[in-house]
């Protein structure tokens, strides 16, 4: 949970700087607004991933699992401006699989922080591994990042593509081969 009143506090701080009268009537709640997303934009500060991968189920299913296109929004540690796009998620399991939902809920974790793309992608990657202890990981992560889009270079649609692989799918090109494969169907 976020300190609510130290983000009113700063919100209100903030429009005062860039010129803005905090008690103007379109932005009077602002401070309450944002403080009241912070809870949802950052909840995953406070999620348990240990208790959301833990959830499996025995399986003989030894070939690849894929769950593509989970859509996510995040935001950047450099400029607290938005980055957004798709995870891509590849395991072989050895002995147990995960409920689908759980893959959307553990890139959910990872994308409610403040930080950069190549960080959320290991992140899934690792805590996958660490719980799961599948016999190998495979994550995409393709986004579009606001602090291109809207500043700076001003290039709306570039798209930065990040990729960890992890166990059995470090070292095989045609496992990787064949998630890629899949991502294109």
């Amino acid at each position: 949970m976020t300190d609510q009143d130290k983000v009113k506090k700063a919100v209100k701080m903030f429009l005062e700087a860039i010129g803005e009268d905090p008690k103007r009537d379109g932005i009077r709640e602002t401070p309450d607004r944002v403080a009241r997303m912070c809870d949802e934009l950052f909840s995953g500060y406070d999620a348990d991933t240990e208790q959301i991968l833990s959830r499996t189920f025995e399986s003989g299913y030894t070939d690849m699992v894929v769950e593509k296109n989970i859509e996510f929004y995040s935001l950047c540690e450099h400029h607290l401006l938005p980055f957004f796009g798709k995870v891509h998620i590849g395991y072989i399991p050895d002995g147990r699989v995960l409920g689908l939902s759980k893959l959307v809920r553990i890139v959910n974790v990872y994308a409610r922080r403040i930080q950069i793309q190549e960080s959320m992608t290991c992140q899934i990657a690792d805590e996958m591994m660490r719980v799961l202890k599948p016999k190998g990981v495979i994550v995409m992560t393709e986004a579009e990042h606001m602090c291109m889009s809207m500043r700076g270079v001003n290039r709306p649609g570039a798209k930065t593509v990040t990729t960890v692989k992890r166990g059995c799918f470090s070292d095989d090109k045609e496992l990787c081969g064949s998630f890629f494969e899949k991502l294109d169907r």
